[in-house]
């Protein structure tokens, strides 16, 4: 049997008022989700463990049956990986996003979604006058970057962006964890102000200003880390190959510390406007060559961090009609079975715009497996579930159980 997960990055949420006290999964119109609940087994899964911010880092590495504790390095050196990126002994790497400050407050995470085109304008730039021997920057994709550091200590405690719209920035800036990580903080701290000097001049800047786009007027590094030590899923599970497909370097970079070989998918935004048929047409073919597919669709998460529940909803929706119906039919042409686990990694509730560590919803449909009963797929629903309630990697036993 083959197996694919199709992960809906922050798809679960809270009870909405405008919604009438349901949930966006709740409300949405999502015939392929039901369809899978009902003919398959549903359950609930804790994937941020106590005492871990429930990042999206965190939360996949636990989707994949990862212990925390052993292979944590933080988010930046995941998606080193990514992008080709090698982390010696010695260096540290960091997420660096471009986010938009206004009057002293974090505006947003994103710059507005800079787009890839931008930014990397903006990233050249940077690495020509704040980079050098011991600094560098990488350009990744949309506002997602990447600061290498040699000699850094991860001992610092970073804000991710997201996690503060409308905080001022200076509330939020590096703070060391222990005396030895200062001059690592003052560091980071010294780059931040001194971006956010020589960015809002730059043309890009200039035309997104002109245009009434946000400006992407300052660094934000967080999440430190080194290279991190991580078991292949061949050697946790004994798959034989895999893929990953995604639109975000720091799930590429999970993929590639699992082992999985990274899929590019043209027109793959991470947005609402993500080329949904081409990464789902991408994961179809890949499963003929191989034992396992990680499909990740990261638009919901991003609608969550807006506030914006019609967005929410539909993007909810396009990965129900737009993925998974042309992947269950195509599944069903295939002469191997093929097993579909559908779950978030964490909720990006609309109400709160950040992600929250609440257990996140899950089905798993195989071919010949008596479903529980429970006939659509949502928070509520997927509790009374014949999984129950799983933690740590039970959830991937469960999965690539015969």
């Amino acid at each position: 049997m083959k197996h694919i997960i199709v992960l809906g990055d922050g798809m679960a949420d809270e009870p909405v008022e405008e919604l009438g006290g349901r949930t966006p999964l709740q409300a949405a119109h999502t015939p392929a989700m039901d369809w899978l609940a009902a003919h398959g087994r549903c359950g609930r899964l804790k994937t941020v463990p106590d005492g871990y911010h429930p990042g999206s880092e965190i939360a996949n590495l636990a989707v994949l049956g990862y212990d925390l504790d052993r292979v944590f390095e933080g988010r930046g050196s995941l998606e080193a990986a990514s992008m080709g990126v090698d982390i010696e002994p010695g260096e540290m790497a960091m997420r660096c996003n471009l986010i938009c400050i206004e009057n002293g407050v974090i505006k947003n995470h994103s710059a507005g979604h800079i787009s890839t085109a931008e930014a990397a304008e903006l990233i050249d730039f940077l690495q020509r006058e704040l980079g050098d021997d011991e600094v560098h920057f990488f350009r990744g994709v949309s506002y997602r970057h990447l600061l290498k550091l040699k000699g850094g200590d991860k001992r610092v405690d970073c804000t991710p962006p997201h996690d503060v719209p409308g905080t001022p920035f200076r509330d939020v800036m590096v703070r060391p964890l222990v005396p030895e990580a200062s001059a690592t903080a003052d560091r980071l701290n010294d780059l931040i102000l001194r971006s956010q000097q020589i960015l809002p001049s730059h043309p890009v800047n200039l035309r997104r200003v002109a245009e009434g786009k946000d400006p992407a007027n300052s660094i934000w590094p967080w999440s430190p880390g080194y290279k991190p030590r991580m078991e292949t899923l061949a050697q946790r599970y004994g798959i034989r190959s895999g893929v990953v497909i995604s639109a975000v370097d720091l799930i590429r970079g999970i993929g590639v510390y699992a082992g999985l070989q990274p899929v590019e998918v043209e027109g793959a935004t991470g947005l609402y406007d993500t080329n949904y048929e081409g990464k789902v047409q991408a994961a179809i073919d890949a499963l003929y060559a191989h034992d396992f597919v990680y499909l990740h669709i990261e638009a919901s998460d991003e609608a969550g961090h807006e506030g914006d529940v019609a967005l929410k909803l539909r993007t909810i929706e396009y990965l129900d009609r737009r993925v998974l119906q042309p992947l269950i039919e195509a599944v069903r042409q295939m002469d191997e079975p093929v097993a579909i686990a559908l779950l978030p990694d964490h909720p990006t509730p609309c109400r709160v715009r950040t992600h929250t560590a609440a257990p996140v919803p899950f089905v798993i449909y195989k071919p010949g497996v008596e479903p529980d009963g429970v006939d659509c797929y949502d928070e509520f629903s997927a509790a009374c579930g014949a999984y129950g309630s799983l933690v740590g990697d039970e959830f991937m036993k469960e999965f690539f159980r015969e």
